[in-house]
């Protein structure tokens, strides 16, 4: 009976810790978004990689706009993603009574701070793995050679020959374009592929479980088939700006899909069944951090 008491004691989280639990999510995803700093901050410089000559493919020019600038992809993902969940959340809070035991007692915070924190989990770790790739690929951009401020027949290279050692022009005593030939280095895979990607598909995995209205039966898929869309749309414009060659927006794609995938089945508990759910109330839907998932 002792050492009953002594194993219940060990085991049960202290105050302190009760309190530290619920942080711990903020750690995993700031430890997922070390390699996506580290590229965004220029901390890591990109392989250097060469060509061949006569290689078209890198020789588009260079277009100073783009269709769909950083700020508005992450935006638009985060919040067209982030503010369906909060409503389909809330929704589910308010009318169909999900109960919770969580450390955090407020229940719309409780649910929200699963959900929305696994795709924000999610964000990071497809981030992360998009700038690594760049990073040590080092794939050039369609547009290099207009960005490098060269061309072929400047060089006097022979056809089909490897080129390594060559200087940029455009870089000398001009900062920007410096910065500007780093991201030229960049190219494999789409980071705007990707990301549409993962928030979108993910917005439709949130759907395909949460939304069970039947009042009209091809809604639900029309909504997902419509965000799969923009997704598409916002990878095919990197290859139109000439930023990306078609390979890398068919891999950016391919990554971000598999990541949805991976935490809308395996980390949030969307496609948990309801039994299951009721039953590990107190190890997933009442813990921020559930002992059978990662939940960020």
């Amino acid at each position: 009976q002792n050492l009953g008491k002594v194993l219940i004691k060990i085991l049960t989280p202290n105050k302190q810790i009760r309190q530290f639990i619920p942080t711990l999510p903020q750690y995993f995803c700031v430890s997922a978004s070390i390699p996506f700093l580290a590229c965004e901050l220029k901390t890591v410089e990109p392989y250097k990689r060469g060509f061949f000559c006569k290689d078209e493919s890198i020789a588009y020019p260079y277009l100073d706009t783009e269709s769909i600038p950083d700020g508005l992809l992450i935006s638009g993902g985060i919040i067209i993603t982030g503010l369906s969940i909060a409503l389909g959340e809330c929704y589910r809070v308010r009318y169909l009574n999900v109960k919770s035991r969580a450390f955090i007692t407020n229940l719309y915070v409780s649910t929200l701070y699963k959900e929305i924190g696994s795709f924000l989990f999610g964000c990071c770790v497809g981030q992360s793995l998009t700038n690594m790739a760049k990073l040590s690929v080092g794939r050039l951009r369609p547009n290099f050679l207009s960005v490098c401020g060269l061309n072929y027949s400047n060089l006097n290279c022979t056809e089909g020959s490897y080129i390594v050692n060559f200087e940029c022009p455009s870089i000398k005593n001009n900062e920007e374009y410096a910065k500007l030939v780093t991201e030229a280095r960049k190219s494999f895979y789409s980071g705007h592929a990707s990301f549409a990607m993962y928030t979108m598909l993910y917005l439709a995995f949130y759907l395909q479980a949460r939304f069970t209205w039947h009042g009209a039966r091809l809604l639900r898929p029309l909504m997902q088939f419509l965000l799969v869309l923009l997704a598409v749309y916002t990878g095919l414009t990197r290859v139109s700006d000439y930023k990306h060659h078609p390979s890398d927006v068919l891999t950016g794609f391919l990554q971000g899909a598999l990541v949805a995938y991976w935490v809308a089945f395996y980390i949030s508990t969307m496609f948990k069944p309801p039994s299951q759910e009721t039953t590990e109330n107190v190890n997933s839907l009442d813990s921020p951090v559930s002992s059978q998932q990662t939940v960020c």
